[in-house]
């Protein structure tokens, strides 16, 4: 019987030296349903949005080959181009990248594109960044809509949109059915605990505009490179939940560390998450 849901492994999750093939093969031998694609503010990664039609046709090939797809991609290259950023040239960037990035979403046949939650994230941010960030929300909004591609925004580390309610009031905003929310599990819990909120409260607040969610470990004030089952996550919590809100994707978000037995950290995230997935 065919699965109710689709749980995605994160690229960086593996070493970053695996051809195409090797990580969507490794996913597969990991049980992982496909593979979510990086594209973030590295030269190396951002060089993925001009690959040549003879690069994008290796990568079919890979899939066809493995049977598994790159169906996301998580974008975060607008930390260093920023949707609101005051260098003009650079929020022109930001807005290039965008529409490339939606282009090679469309390409690969993948069906979402996180998008980082930050105005700025390097610069300061002031009314106009936030106007800026906007204006420039409607624009990615209608070349998503143009390609059929959902944008969901990611809850990040920073006060900016740290929760699903302060990404709604955006998502509210923009009022595209192709703009929505992406939430990071241990984001979400770490705000809780810092604003003194709750997170089943949060997510219920994007109900109708949650497209998947990233399943992360986190621990106060932590907010990366935390073992599965060793932080603060209540990840029976945030997935009967988002369930219930319809939500039918789900990526394990965690990074590969040199010297790991990347392989058996794979299966054992899998097997973790999976508990929780198939009960539902």
């Amino acid at each position: 019987m065919k699965k109710a849901y689709l749980l995605g492994l994160y690229e960086k999750s593996m070493p970053e030296m695996l051809t195409w093939a090797e990580k969507l093969q490794a996913a597969k031998n990991s049980g992982f349903d496909y593979v979510e694609m990086s594209i973030d503010e590295t030269e190396a990664k951002l060089s993925r949005l001009d690959m040549t039609d003879g690069e994008l046709d290796k990568i079919h090939a890979a899939m066809r080959a493995t049977d598994l797809s790159f169906k996301s991609i998580c974008l975060s290259g607008h930390r260093k181009y920023p949707l609101g950023c005051p260098n003009k040239q650079k929020q022109t960037r930001g807005l290039e990248i965008m529409k490339k990035a939606i282009r090679l979403a469309a390409d690969l046949g993948a069906r979402t594109i996180q998008l980082a939650g930050y105005d700025v994230y390097y610069e300061k941010e002031s009314e106009q960044t936030k106007a800026d960030f906007l204006k420039n929300l409607n624009i990615a909004a209608d070349m998503a809509a143009a390609e059929g591609v959902q944008l969901g925004f990611e809850t990040m580390e920073t006060e900016f949109m740290d929760t699903v309610e302060k990404a709604m009031r955006y998502v509210n905003d923009v009022n595209s059915p192709y703009l929505g929310v992406y939430p990071d599990a241990g984001n979400i819990t770490n705000a809780a605990l810092l604003y003194g909120g709750d997170v089943e409260c949060d997510l219920e607040s994007g109900r109708g505009h949650i497209v998947a969610v990233h399943l992360k470990e986190t621990l106060p004030g932590k907010y990366r490179e935390i073992p599965f089952g060793t932080g603060h996550v209540n990840f029976k919590k945030i997935i009967d939940k988002t369930w219930s809100l319809g939500v039918r994707r789900y990526v394990a978000e965690f990074w590969y560390k040199e010297g790991d037995d990347w392989r058996r950290e794979l299966t054992k995230a899998g097997k973790f998450i999976r508990e929780y997935l198939d009960k539902e």
